[in-house]
């Protein structure tokens, strides 16, 4: 005789349904906290207990909600909550980053050529337009707030803070214009900070190509040698100032043939074969001259295709892993380059604008307006058809890249304003 075994079971009984129908009851849930104003109550239960305030650094307000802007807020709800069922009062105002590029990214992606004050307008637009969209995500993952009342970066009180703020610098004298290299976004047209870099793989065409030593105080054994430079960025070269070597290192003055011409260059010892091997020149005989690098600091060179002299000066960051030995200096396109450039007093020249174009300074005006990857090709076969070219590859490395607009990055002299941070510190 079959016995239903459900009678002899001691079971609560519960109004619970059988299944959670969550897509129906989770709306419903939310309408009736918001309806019950459960958040306000909450506070309200909480007056004159222990205060407990999270400090939200906001989202920006530039699109849906993603996984990472989710997970973000929900951590965020876990601890104020826990805070309230400790007891404490816990306020939790919600705020949103209202300025700055990825707003201003999509909104000039979607129009051009706009007016300073149209991409601002719109800018505003765009966020308030997203704040709306992304308040009522976040509210649908159960995120308790004063979502009413948040705090927005382009709320005109807030931005008078950060101006009185920024005064209290100027008046402290802490606050100076300067030049200075940095990563430069052409497909952004704005400086990035380093967490906004990605790195891709990529293949790019690397150089050999000589300065011919110059001056008359220049060795006798120097006179009719040329300095042997490697660089990877063959379009920094119409914005060569120097040329950079290892104060401690050896380098020779030798002669080499290739193809039944000779030349005497001037790089470093331990560079020597790699160069070879690349370029399929020979060296004849032993070294014409041996020297340490300190001996070479104050010779000059003659720039490969422009009418300039370069210095040689000695720099710490030479290194013998890869190149001559001799580092081409462009101080307006490199960090170490320009600390060099600092320190001997030399121009800051950067011929490039915001769009990664050569302009006028470049001294080339067949390349003027063209963009400096683009232009790779002509640097080189300039240096072919003025007979500085030593030897050309193909470089594999890794090469920063702007994680929005995915365009690779120039190194870009800038007119910036800085804030002495070192003076603050104490």
């Amino acid at each position: 005789m079959s016995q239903n075994y459900k009678d002899t079971l001691n079971l609560p009984r519960t109004d619970f349904p059988m299944k959670a129908n969550l897509a129906a009851r989770e709306p419903e849930m939310l309408r009736s906290w918001e309806e019950k104003r459960l958040y306000q109550e909450i506070q309200k239960s909480r007056s004159g207990r222990e205060l407990f305030v999270l400090h939200d650094g906001p989202p920006f307000a530039n699109g849906d909600v993603h996984m990472g802007t989710a997970l973000n807020k929900i951590l965020k709800d876990f601890v104020v909550k826990s805070q309230t069922m400790l007891g404490k009062r816990a306020p939790y105002i919600p705020g949103w980053d209202c300025h700055g590029l990825p707003i201003e990214y999509k909104v000039v992606k979607e129009s051009r050529e706009l007016s300073p004050l149209d991409i601002r307008k719109r800018c505003e637009a765009f966020a308030r337009k997203f704040i709306d969209i992304q308040r009522e995500q976040f509210k649908r993952l159960g995120v308790f707030g004063d979502w009413e009342n948040p705090y927005l970066t382009m709320d005109p009180k807030y931005e008078a803070e950060i101006v009185r703020a920024f005064a209290v610098f100027v008046e402290e004298g802490l606050v100076y214009e300067a030049q200075k290299p940095v990563f430069w976004s052409t497909g952004a047209q704005t400086a990035l900070a380093e967490a906004e870099v990605e790195y891709q793989e990529r293949n790019d065409t690397a150089v050999y190509a000589k300065f011919p030593i110059a001056g008359a105080n220049a060795p006798k054994l120097l006179a009719n040698a040329s300095i042997a430079i490697w660089t990877t960025t063959p379009w920094t070269l119409p914005a060569n100032l120097a040329i950079a070597v290892d104060a401690k290192e050896i380098y020779v003055v030798q002669e080499f043939s290739h193809d039944g011409a000779s030349e005497t260059l001037l790089l470093a010892e331990k560079r020597v074969p790699q160069f070879c091997e690349v370029t399929k020149f020979r060296p004849i005989g032993e070294p014409l001259l041996s020297l340490a690098g300190m001996k070479l600091q104050g010779l000059k060179a003659r720039h490969p295709f422009l009418d300039r002299e370069v210095p040689v000066f000695t720099a710490a960051f030479v290194t013998m892993d890869s190149g001559t030995g001799a580092v081409h200096i462009a101080p307006g396109h490199g960090a170490d380059d320009y600390v060099l450039g600092m320190e001997h007093k030399l121009p800051i020249l950067s011929p490039v604008d915001d769009h990664g174009r050569f302009t006028d300074e470049a001294g080339l005006p067949n390349l003027t307006g063209k963009y400096v990857f683009d232009a790779n090709p002509n640097i080189v076969e300039l240096l072919r058809e003025t007979g500085m070219l030593l030897g050309e590859e193909k470089f594999h490395h890794s090469y920063p890249y702007c994680w929005r607009s995915k365009t690779p990055i120039i190194f870009r002299n800038v007119d910036q304003f800085f804030i002495r941070i070192d003076a603050l510190r104490g």
